[in-house]
């Protein structure tokens, strides 16, 4: 999440990654030449990363089809996280996107009875900020959280209204505006809410989900209001949709086989 400027990239390294990342999504093996079409890599760089990454067995290679996919090998690099505290995981990502962005950036857990909770947050230093608790619990359609709950399940008008009619706002969007709120996060996968959960609070937000497309993970950035301008929120929101994503592949092993329409 922090600015590449200055920093030397390797391109082999990020062409062996999107490969990667493509066998992981597609699920099934795929030839060297459709790699290529896919990710838009020269074939021939395609075959030596591929043979590489063979030879170390990250890919497993099929000689009588001719195709690759995802080998043991990634286990290897995964172990040390599978154990691990899901908020330590996430803690690097969430906290650069903190520091970037000069924001308090809360981590929040969904429920089974429809609410979030406050697991971790995260600030940058040396800024004014409002201070929620750990353990805080908010009803699942609050702020910008719950118009992209809303959003991310495809709930229909009547099942929303009756969700937003359950939070205690300090000052109440209305609900139509709120629908139209959720209609815009079902594209973009983000929301906001400006001082209508906490007054004087703007709060933009993204959820992740597991591979079965249930909300796990709400990630959303607190600033006081007036501290961000429109733009600077935006690229907030933007870091936060990356970064849910980031957690839905890694964590939950949510990939674009397992999206759907809804806005996703």
């Amino acid at each position: 999440m922090a600015d590449d400027a200055g920093q030397k990239i390797v391109p082999a390294v990020q062409n062996a990654i999107s490969i990667l990342r493509l066998l992981s999504a597609q699920g099934s093996p795929m030839g060297a030449t459709q790699i290529a079409r896919e990710t838009g890599l020269n074939v021939s760089s395609v075959f030596n990363i591929l043979r590489t990454l063979s030879h170390e067995g990250i890919v497993n290679f099929d000689p009588e089809t001719k195709t690759y996919r995802i080998g043991m090998g990634v286990i290897e690099f995964a172990v040390p996280v599978l154990g691990a505290d899901p908020a330590d995981v996430i803690r690097p990502l969430v906290n650069a996107i903190a520091q970037e962005h000069q924001v308090m950036i809360a981590l929040w857990q969904f429920t089974e009875n429809d609410r979030i909770v406050l697991i971790d947050r995260f600030t940058a230093p040396r800024i004014v900020q409002a201070v929620i608790a750990r353990g805080s619990r908010l009803p699942v359609f609050a702020g910008a959280i719950g118009r992209c709950y809303a959003a991310t399940l495809g709930l229909d008008k009547e099942t929303t209204r009756k969700g937003y009619a359950g939070v205690r706002w300090q000052s109440a969007p209305g609900f139509e505006r709120y629908w139209q709120d959720v209609i815009l996060a079902r594209r973009t996968g983000t929301s906001h809410d400006s001082g209508h959960l906490f007054r004087g609070l703007d709060m933009v937000a993204a959820l992740a989900r597991d591979a079965r497309g249930t909300p796990r993970i709400g990630l959303s950035g607190i600033s006081i209001s007036g501290q961000h301008e429109a733009d600077g929120l935006a690229h907030l929101a933007g870091a936060l949709v990356d970064a849910a994503g980031r957690i839905e592949r890694g964590l939950f092993g949510r990939n674009a086989a397992c999206r759907t329409t809804n806005g996703e």
